[in-house]
């Protein structure tokens, strides 16, 4: 039996005991990394570089792809190095900073999705009033809002977590450290204080998710009360994005956490976490640029520069 003082590591799960699924997961991993990099990595980039983007809408879009980056970034790799190298440890530290990254960002892109959802509710249903209410301040208030919201979460579950005594063993569950997962490994009745804060949060998470809702409706019934027809479909193309992602997010988030107990298995927690973990950051980027013509436009461009630059560059020489 182990206590918290003598844990040095932790033993996250292993998605599959021969090398040759090991490496099959590791080559699924970085593809699905890659993707995830390459989407939002071109879409932080067109927004940073083209003017006619530096809109509310677009600004918060571009936080949304830098917390989808530091998402995936906090989980993958260092389940793609321990499938490469046969390994399960990750460090004491480790573990704690990546339960902290996780929740932090996490909880940052919830806060922000909910923000993105309230500029579409008054871009669409308050337009007069748009510019006023979403000036640049506010937008960089409200983002930093969000960050910090996530910040202040995450400080205080992580500090709860790992001030508990863990005397279960040190196997993780999961194959990267989350809250429920070091909880199981708790012996002490003093891990409540951490369900009562996770309950606050989700009691926070649920605030959001009806806020969202109610905004949608009636976005969707300004639109619908819209007569021509342009200007309802390019209304549509804008919220449609943000709603798709929003259901990816919050599905399958709540799907991880509150499933019942009796469908509950180590298995199905696996695919369920990397449902939530690697699908939204790979995809979000192709959602948002499927149906906005101004983000492919922009995207284009920056394709051609980057062409035009390539091919110039052995003609200097």
């Amino acid at each position: 039996m182990s206590n918290t003082s003598s844990i040095t590591h932790f033993l996250l799960l292993a998605f599959a005991d021969t090398r040759e699924l090991q490496l099959l997961h590791f080559w699924l991993f970085l593809g699905i990394y890659l993707a995830a990099l390459l989407g939002n990595g071109l879409i932080i980039t067109a927004i940073a570089c083209d003017h006619r983007l530096h809109t509310p809408m677009y600004f918060f879009l571009l936080n949304l792809s830098i917390l989808d980056l530091g998402c995936i970034s906090t989980t993958v790799p260092k389940s793609m190095t321990n499938s490469l190298w046969d390994t399960r440890a990750i460090s004491y530290v480790g573990c704690a900073a990546q339960l902290f990254l996780f929740v932090f960002l996490v909880i940052a892109e919830y806060s922000l999705l909910t923000i993105m959802a309230y500029d579409r509710y008054f871009a669409i249903c308050q337009p007069l009033h748009y510019g006023t209410l979403l000036g640049s301040r506010a937008c960089v208030h409200m983002a930093a809002a969000a960050w910090g919201s996530g910040f202040l979460n995450s400080f205080l579950h992580t500090a709860n977590t790992f001030s508990l005594p863990l005397c279960k063993g040190n196997a993780v569950d999961q194959f990267f450290c989350e809250i429920p997962q070091i909880l199981k490994l708790s012996c002490s009745h003093t891990y409540l204080r951490d369900l009562g804060l996770l309950g606050f949060s989700l009691c926070l998470a649920f605030g959001c998710f009806v806020f969202i809702v109610v905004s949608y409706v009636e976005i969707f019934r300004a639109v619908l009360r819209i007569p021509s027809d342009h200007r309802r479909h390019k209304s549509f193309s804008t919220c449609l994005p943000h709603l798709a992602v929003v259901s990816l997010f919050v599905g399958t988030g709540i799907f991880a956490h509150l499933k019942p107990p009796s469908i509950s298995s180590p298995s199905l927690d696996v695919v369920v976490a990397v449902l939530y973990t690697l699908v939204p950051p790979a995809v979000n980027p192709l959602i948002y640029s499927m149906r906005n013509k101004e983000l492919k436009d922009a995207l284009w461009k920056l394709f051609e520069y980057v062409l035009l630059q390539i091919i110039r560059s052995p003609l200097s020489h």
